[in-house]
């Protein structure tokens, strides 16, 4: 069946879903994979050690793939400036930038006359609205539902995407909770026209960062196996249920300041756990997907299972 929406369009994809950023995750291996598969793989940048790592993972795509992939730029999470990282994205005429995470306007500033796509990921009907003015190309629209950072008014994906849609006249791609063909079929029910996906892309195969710790929870873990942590310094992001984030949420209950708990949401924290499956040592991201999340196929697998579910339900629409 075809498969065409303004995304596919805009992106040069076969299909309409885009991998997420993934913090420490998304590297060369799982994004070109993504991109074989028919959607679009994201690099993560900000997660890199240098501007030069960065390079060295972009062209390291480029001879595993070619198609269209995308370098995503987690501004505000991890503390350090992004100018020289995006410099090397431009002089690699790398084909879409995505902005996650904090203010997108430098960025903005920095493409401009630049040709390059623009995605901008927002929690909100007005972020929506302000990504559209500053020049997003299409915006990434997360519901509660998600996994790592979301937004602070608690809206979830089925509420939101239509808000959104209704709002902007660009392309609009839904986030938080999607994990197969089900997810697919309702967001385009929504109006959305195109899903990205986070967690489920974690639980694969060429995910080669994430530990078999990591992953066995993904698919062992239910809907209920999530909290929500950060709230209280403005940050709220959504991670799997453990002994660190219990950690993290008694000192929470108790009004501590963010100088109580750099330690505990740190990114060092965050990879003992990825990394290395510590659990008592630190936390993992994952939305509330990780509920419809039972197996590990490679990529490739993945998308056919989409879309084959995706397609039985097309055709039973149609009767």
């Amino acid at each position: 069946m075809n498969w065409k929406t303004r995304v596919t369009e805009l992106l040069g994809i076969k299909y309409p879903i885009i991998q997420g950023g993934l913090a420490y995750l998304a590297y060369s291996d799982l994004a070109a994979a993504v991109s074989n598969a028919g959607g679009l793989g994201q690099i993560t940048a900000m997660s890199l050690p240098s501007p030069e790592a960065l390079k060295e993972e972009i062209r390291k795509v480029r001879t595993l793939t070619d198609k269209p992939f995308g370098v995503n730029f987690a501004i505000g999470q991890h503390g350090r400036p992004f100018s020289h990282y995006l410099d090397v994205a431009i002089d690699e005429k790398v084909p879409v930038i995505s902005m996650t995470g904090g203010n997108p306007t430098p960025i903005f500033e920095q493409l401009e006359g630049v040709e390059v796509k623009k995605l901008v990921l927002v929690a909100a009907k007005r972020q929506a609205i302000k990504a559209e003015e500053l020049g997003a190309d299409a915006v990434m629209v997360v519901g509660q539902e998600g996994g790592g950072h979301i937004g602070k008014d608690d809206i979830g994906t089925f509420v939101l995407i239509p808000r959104v849609v209704d709002a902007v006249s660009i392309p609009v791609i839904a986030s938080g909770g999607i994990g197969d063909g089900r997810g697919v079929m309702a967001a385009i029910s929504l109006g959305a026209e195109g899903v990205e996906m986070g967690t489920r892309f974690i639980a694969t195969k060429e995910c080669i960062h994430a530990s078999d710790v990591y992953k066995q929870r993904l698919i062992e873990g239910s809907e209920n196996d999530t909290v929500v942590i950060k709230r209280s310094i403005g940050a709220p992001a959504r991670a799997i249920k453990g002994p660190w984030t219990e950690k993290i949420l008694t000192i929470e209950s108790q009004k501590g300041s963010y100088d109580d708990l750099k330690v505990l949401i740190s990114g060092k924290a965050n990879q003992k756990y990825i990394y290395e499956g510590f659990e008592d040592q630190g936390f993992g991201w994952a939305g509330q997907v990780m509920g419809l999340i039972h197996d590990i196929p490679d990529v490739d697998n993945l998308f056919r299972n989409i879309f084959s579910e995706a397609e039985t339900i097309r055709e039973k629409w149609s009767k």
